[in-house]
């Protein structure tokens, strides 16, 4: 009769389960994978949606309004009251402040007012902050066809953003900073005017694209200069 050798099989039995934990590693990501993705064409659609909603309705918006910004010698409402609340447009449910174009990108989304993990599943969220106060700040999923792309834009491109009236706030992209997940005052504090952010791959940090607004059209830059001599 022969004898067990006790190390052969162990080693055996060691490499089996080895083995098996591999496989079971590879199906996980392998599903995760596929999560990710179902997940990412499931907000791509969904902002689609939005956007075909939203768009007719804030041209129809800056129709209603558009008498309040032509009065002539007169600033439009939200300079001469940027401490205003931004006007919203309800869509299936949730308050939307306007749509976020990522020039470089070709990428139009719809941003909601407030945000929450349920509602960045949808679209780009505001964080904090108004375009009217200069310290807009939106956050997204860091989806394909949300805020992936922009990791990889350079200073000097243009983000636009417009609100459900139709103005529109032009910005150029200046800078990029990785900041750690509780550095939330470093993000929404700083001489930016529009702060674009998502999570870095893994989700460890957090990428902020920086963006300063351009000049104003040169008849409402004097008349703030005109203002600003008066008082």
């Amino acid at each position: 009769m022969k004898s067990r050798i006790p190390g052969r099989a162990d080693s055996r039995t060691l490499g089996q389960a080895l083995t098996g934990a591999g496989i079971l590693l590879i199906l996980a990501a392998l599903a995760l994978t596929l999560y990710n993705i179902r997940e990412e064409r499931k907000a791509e659609r969904a902002a689609s949606r939005v956007l075909e909603t939203l768009d007719p309705e804030i041209r129809a918006e800056e129709q209603k309004h558009s008498g309040e910004a032509a009065v002539p010698g007169e600033l439009p409402y939200y300079v001469l009251n940027p401490e205003i609340p931004m006007p919203e447009i309800t869509v299936d449910g949730n308050s939307y402040i306007g749509t976020l174009e990522i020039v470089p990108l070709n990428l139009t989304l719809p941003v909601m007012s407030g945000w929450d993990y349920t509602k960045l599943k949808t679209a780009p969220c505001r964080y904090s902050g108004s375009a009217y106060t200069g310290d807009l700040v939106i956050c997204a999923h860091n989806y394909a066809r949300h805020f992936s792309g922009i990791k990889g834009l350079t200073p000097g491109g243009e983000v636009r953003f417009t609100d459900v009236r139709g103005n529109i706030f032009r910005y150029e992209i200046t800078d990029a900073e990785i900041l750690a997940p509780a550095e939330v005052e470093d993000m929404v504090t700083g001489d930016w005017d529009l702060t674009l952010f998502t999570c870095t791959t893994g989700g460890q940090t957090r990428f902020a694209l920086r963006c300063e607004r351009k000049q104003l059209p040169g008849r409402d830059r004097n008349m703030v200069r005109q203002r600003g001599e008066e008082s």
